[in-house]
């Protein structure tokens, strides 16, 4: 027998196994067992990621983002917000390039748009 006493989280392991230990050799194995998993933790999907709270993410990173929207009528770029708050304008025609909701602010029909690169 092991004068140690064992570790709370082999007694979780063997919880979850339904196990009770009787060795310490018995407990590396139950730890063996329980540390296979069905999920990579360390290279997680980008799906999944990109479907994540901003904050869960293994690397956190905003939601947000800012864009060049190309006026439909003058062909003039302008910087937007992706969350803009309020109804943003083009400083040429004055034709409303988008209206808030939410969230992501919405683009009007026929605006096109791209990401901008840091």
């Amino acid at each position: 027998t092991c004068a140690w006493s064992t570790p709370f989280w082999l007694k979780g392991a063997a919880q979850l196994l339904g196990r009770t230990l009787r060795s310490s050799r018995e407990a590396r194995h139950v730890v063996c067992e329980a540390g296979k998993m069905d999920i990579d933790l360390l290279n997680p999907c980008a799906k999944e990621e990109c479907s994540k709270h901003k904050l869960k993410r293994m690397i956190q990173s905003p939601n947000s983002f800012f864009m060049d929207v190309k006026c439909p009528g003058c062909l003039q770029i302008t910087t937007v917000y992706s969350h803009a708050q309020t109804v943003v304008l083009c400083g040429n025609c004055n034709a409303m390039l988008c209206q808030p909701t939410g969230g992501l602010a919405r683009l009007t029909e026929g605006c096109s748009f791209r990401k901008k690169v840091e």
